[in-house]
């Protein structure tokens, strides 16, 4: 008979342990589970409760407005157009049709020439994206309904009408001038 080699045995030995040390370890986590379903049962079998019913609410207070009647004007309504008393400058006409030149401000324009031709006396206007226009007294440039007034060689000066901050409007002198 052979006698086993010694590296088996303490593999074997090693084995056994390790078999040993899981059995050990797994049959630790059954037992705390016991008090936690007897917990669960017992929940399970208390009565049920009632709910109770959400409060009711109640629709908030309503108020009538009655300042119409009394003959002042209603916030809710935007006023007509008045006529300031302080310039009697009007609204700007907001039917009358737009120019080109209307959809940029002012400060994104630049004049780069004017033009003679006959009488008459023309700017040269370019937009941002280089274009450019010609315009004359009586054009309209800017977002703020300004009217060209008059044209010389080195600046296009224009009329705005802007809200002046009482309901009504004032005219407001503006100009373009020339850049090199």
């Amino acid at each position: 008979m052979s006698r086993p080699d010694t590296t088996t045995v303490v593999g074997v030995a090693t084995r056994v342990l390790l078999l040993a040390a899981a059995t050990f370890v797994l049959s630790a986590c059954g037992r705390g589970m016991d008090d936690l379903n007897a917990y669960i049962d017992e929940v399970k079998a208390r009565p049920g409760g009632r709910i109770e019913p959400l409060p009711e609410i109640a629709p908030p207070p309503t108020h009538t407005y009655t300042a119409r009647t009394a003959g002042m004007r209603s916030p809710f309504r935007p006023d007509e157009p008045q006529v300031s008393r302080d310039t009697g400058v009007g609204a700007p006409d907001r039917d009358r049709p737009r120019e080109y030149l209307e959809q940029f401000p002012l400060d994104t324009m630049r004049m780069v020439g004017s033009l003679d031709m006959g009488e008459a006396r023309y700017a040269l206007v370019q937009t941002q994206e280089g274009l450019v226009h010609r315009v004359s007294p009586g054009n309209y440039m800017g977002q703020n309904d300004g009217r060209v007034v008059e044209v010389s060689g080195s600046e296009i000066r224009l009329v705005e009408i802007v809200a002046d901050g009482m309901g009504g409007y004032m005219e407001r002198p503006a100009s373009v001038a020339l850049r090199e």
